[in-house]
This record gives structure tokens, sequence and C-alpha cells, in this order.
């Protein structure tokens, strides 16, 4: 029963990694129990899981046990539990909206937003990190430990950071939630998606008065700004919503058998998407920074984690011109 209730808090089992469906999930499951017998909105969750993860970069910046002792193995540590648990909320706060029905566009934006919240303090940490403990680095690279060259050496991991996080996180993280997005768009409609258009958001953000909604005016204008990238990203599968869209009209009107044939070619995905998204960064982020090699994890994001991405955005826009071919 208890098995049956966590599911359903699920977005679709499609979706669900085999690590959030047997940890991430059940965790988050009670939490939104919890949040629900004392009403807080799923918003209020989300805002909190951001706190949480943005404070662990605060524990990230100390050494580990090479560079600080037990000291700094324990500080490492309380940050892995610190975003461990920030997760634990990221996934609480879709599970409680799902179970009360408090859906909202600012919760959608906010659960976009949270792994950028708490990256990008971790990330500063990280190069700060570099910058007190790097002796064992210049000692491999045969560098000469004085101020001059670890201001030079800092400020170009400082670069690469700036590209990593900016550039590669954003993208990589954005096109696994978008096809994400469309998987479940296919399988359950409209109804059970987040798939918006930069079209959508744009009419939102006309029709939306500056008077007493700024915030909500700059959220609207940067979400707007995501979707374009989404779909500047993605032609085939643009092409392939017109087609459907002068075909059949909405999504209610798409035969099964072509929803049923694309969710055979996006469900090999999904295993991508997850890879892109958070368990694996944070497996990665937790080895290289308890071993004391921080610095190697932006080059785990920039070349490894680009190359995913771009096979899986490579195998997405393949089928969906096969697709769009057949119709």
């Amino acid at each position: 029963m208890a098995k049956t209730n966590i599911e359903s808090t699920y977005k679709s089992t499609d979706t669900e990694e085999w690590l959030d469906r047997v940890w991430t999930r059940p965790i988050g499951y009670w939490w939104a129990l919890l949040f629900r017998r004392l009403g807080v909105h799923p918003n209020a969750v989300t805002v909190l899981s951001m706190i949480i993860g943005a404070g662990s970069s605060l524990f990230f910046a100390h050494g580990s046990y090479r560079t600080e002792g037990s000291y700094g193995l324990w500080m490492n540590i309380i940050a892995v539990l610190l975003l461990a648990w920030a997760n634990f909320y990221d996934s609480a706060d879709g599970q409680l909206a799902r179970m009360t029905g408090q859906k909202t566009r600012l919760g959608r934006i906010l659960d976009g937003a949270a792994s950028e919240v708490w990256f990008i303090p971790i990330y500063i940490a990280l190069v700060y990190r570099f910058y007190i403990h790097h002796g064992l680095e210049f000692q491999v690279m045969g560098i000469e430990d004085n101020v001059r060259n670890t201001w030079i050496v800092t400020l170009l991991l400082f670069a690469m950071v700036l590209y990593s996080g900016f550039v590669c996180h954003s993208h990589q993280c954005g096109m696994a939630d978008y096809y994400r997005q469309i998987h479940l768009y296919f399988l359950k409609g409209e109804a059970g998606s987040e798939l918006d258009t930069s079209v959508q958001q744009q009419k939102i953000y006309e029709q939306t008065p500056w008077k007493g909604n700024f915030l909500w005016k700059l959220f609207l204008k940067n979400y707007i700004g995501y979707t374009r990238r989404q779909e500047r990203q993605t032609p085939n599968f643009q092409n392939l919503m017109r087609k459907l869209g002068e075909k059949y009209g909405d999504m209610e009107h798409i035969p099964q058998d072509f929803r049923m044939k694309f969710r055979m070619h996006s469900l090999p995905m999904m295993k991508w998407t997850n890879i892109l998204t958070f368990n694996t960064r944070a497996i990665v982020l937790y080895a290289v920074c308890l071993v004391d090699l921080p610095w190697v994890y932006f080059f785990f994001e920039v070349f490894i984690m680009t190359a995913i991405c771009r096979y899986m955005r490579f195998k997405h826009e393949r089928f969906c011109k096969d697709l769009c071919n057949q119709l």
C-alpha cells in the first residue's frame, strides 16, 4: 500500500530513475506527508531546498581529510548530507503539489531554478577551496606554489567554472527537463505535462501588469528566454509539433498509436535525462570532494556530461525527423 501511495506521487514511472525510486522518492514522500499535515505550500518547500542546498557550499569550501584532517572530512560529510537533504525537499515539493493539487506556474519556474541556486554557491566555494588547498596539484604539475601562480591558476579554474556552470550545467539540465516534459506530453497529454512554449509564456507576460507583479514579471521574462533556448535546440521536434498541430489540432486528437510510437522512441532517452539531472552529478561531486580533488568535477561536467547531452539531442532530433516524415 505504501509503495502504491509513493508511486501515485511520481510524474510517471517512465521518467523515474532507479535511485530516485528506491531512495529519493520514498524519503521525499514522508517529508511531503509531514508538510501536508503542517499546511506548508509546495513553493515554500522549494525555497527551503534552495536555502539548504546553497548552505552546503559553506561546508564544501573546506578541504577534506588530505588537507584538513578529520575536521575537513567531517565538513565534507556535512556538505554531502545537506545537499542530499536539499534534494529530498526538491523531490517532496513536486510530490506535495501532486498530492494536494497545488500546482502553480511559479512552482514550475522555482523548481527549475533550484539546482542553479544550489550549484552556483557550491561552484564558487570549490574555487575558493582550490585557492586555499592546491599543494598536491601544483606539485604534480611542477608549478611553484607562490602567490602569483596561485592567482593565475585559480583564475583559470574560475573561468572554467563559469563556463561549466552557466553554459554546460544550465544547458544540460534545461534540455534534460525539456525532453522529460515532451515525453510526459505524449504519454499523459497536456494535463500530465509541464511542456511550456515561449509563445504561451510571452502572452502571459504581456497580459500581466507591472503594478504589483514586478518580481513575477522578472520570473516570466527569464522563463521566456529559458523556453526559447530549448526550442532553438530542437528544430526537428518543433517541426513535428507544427505538423501534428496542422493535421490533428490539439494533443487529444493525435491518434493513440502515434503517441505510443513516440513513447517507444522517447523512452530510451529517459535514462540520459536522468544522468544529466541531479543524481549522477551529485555522486561525482561527493566522490571528488571526499578525495580532495574537487576540480575534477568541472572536467567531468564540461566534457563527459556535454558529450552525453549532445548524444541525447542527436538521437531525439533524429527520431523526431523520422516521425515527421511519416506524417
